[in-house]
């Protein structure tokens, strides 16, 4: 990409699109689109239409998606599918009527099976039942990468898709319900550390493995796919394959990850498992080999990165 090319990031105000946008500064790009959802409501087909032949971005980041962990997934099931369904249909089938040079599609590895073999493999997509709490969510996600797809195959567009795993950083939700584990435990031990608790209470029985990877990373990759050369990316994915997972490859059980978490804030306190709350997937990994072999890799450890993180909350408002 050229630093005067014009850029559109759907989704700047979260936590990866975020990311990307403080990459894309840092990298000295300028002609940055953002808009807010009260600017452009991204489920509204007219709305995008007219957006993308007014501004005629060069590139595409469709980082826009409703997001949440197991009980935002459970609850609002029917959110999760229409809105992240209509968000990505109409931005890809605008990009590509606005001749975009290229798009890059976010996804989430939660697309693969429930009881998919680790580490999970990008040929692992469809061959299995889907975990029920985020069902919804990852059929909108699988959706996304099959219009990629379609539209390269069709059309000869450049459309681009990426599955990471995990994720937390600056920016991220920290919503006592509606969040993810990560920012919903770090919440949760710095109020307990601040009101002087004696326990620190987790969902499930900590056994579950998940990775995590820190967004910075997140974003620093999504950048190397977008601009990797057409042929170097097409030789290491399928017309029909295309996805590429993102994450380190190394995973924690939430207990793991929750000692890590306590140091980190420095709660004294003890860690209370409850057995009757749903652990999700038993197990998240992702195969990292197709990215690594095109030559990116992560940069930052868990404990790093819950420290930036943590550093961050403190100091947001």
């Amino acid at each position: 990409m050229n630093l005067n090319d014009k850029i559109y990031i759907a989704g700047h105000r979260g936590l990866v699109g975020s990311a990307i946008v403080r990459q894309l500064e840092e990298r000295g790009f300028t002609n940055l689109l953002m808009r807010t959802h009260k600017e452009l409501d991204l489920t509204n087909q007219s709305e995008v239409q007219d957006f993308f032949k007014q501004e005629n971005p060069d590139y595409v980041i469709l980082a826009a998606a409703k997001v949440g962990g197991i009980h935002a997934n459970n609850t609002y099931p029917a959110d999760f599918i229409y809105q992240n369904m209509m968000i990505e249909a109409n931005v890809i089938n605008s990009a590509y009527e606005s001749k975009v040079k290229r798009l890059l599609f976010l996804g989430s590895t939660c697309i693969y099976p429930k009881a998919v073999e680790q580490p999970m493999r990008e040929d692992a997509l469809l061959t299995d039942v889907l975990e029920p709490t985020n069902e919804p969510y990852a059929l909108a996600k699988i959706a996304g990468i099959k219009l990629c797809e379609s539209y390269n195959r069709q059309h000869g567009t450049d459309f681009r898709s990426v599955m990471p795993t995990n994720l937390y950083g600056i920016n991220d939700n920290f919503h006592p319900e509606n969040s993810h584990v990560i920012p919903a435990l770090m919440r949760r031990f710095h109020e307990a550390k601040a009101n002087n608790d004696a326990e620190v209470v987790i969902w499930g029985t900590g056994d579950a493995m998940r990775e995590f990877l820190y967004v910075d990373d997140m974003a620093e990759a999504s950048l190397f796919v977008l601009e990797l050369d057409k042929e170097t990316y097409q030789i290491n994915t399928k017309p029909m394959l295309s996805h590429i997972n993102i994450g380190t490859g190394k995973d924690v059980t939430i207990r793991e990850m929750a000692k890590i978490m306590k140091k980190v804030i420095g709660f004294e306190g003890k860690l209370i498992f409850d057995t009757t709350k749903p652990d999700g997937s038993p197990r998240k990994l992702t195969d990292v080999s197709r990215l690594s072999n095109m030559g990116w890799s992560y940069n930052v450890n868990l404990y790093d990165g819950l420290e930036r993180a943590y550093y961050w909350y403190l100091n947001k408002d």
